[in-house]
């Protein structure tokens, strides 16, 4: 599974995901970094059949 981290999110996550064996990039590693828009990024996670993870998505599934 390869997911896309965003900007809301530590760099952290993406080093943890990527030692447990998944693919992982933060927007930090994109050409635009974090300023990256969220359309570009929701471009990006279709065409590259990414995941992305969002701090709105993690807190919903905390306390959603």
């Amino acid at each position: 599974m390869k997911f896309l981290i965003d900007a809301q999110l530590p760099r952290r996550l993406a080093a943890e995901l990527k030692q447990a064996g998944f693919e992982a990039t933060h927007t930090l590693e994109l050409p635009d970094g974090n300023r990256t828009t969220d359309q570009a990024l929701m471009e990006l996670s279709i065409a590259n059949q990414l995941v992305p993870l969002r701090r709105i998505l993690i807190l919903c599934s905390r306390f959603c």
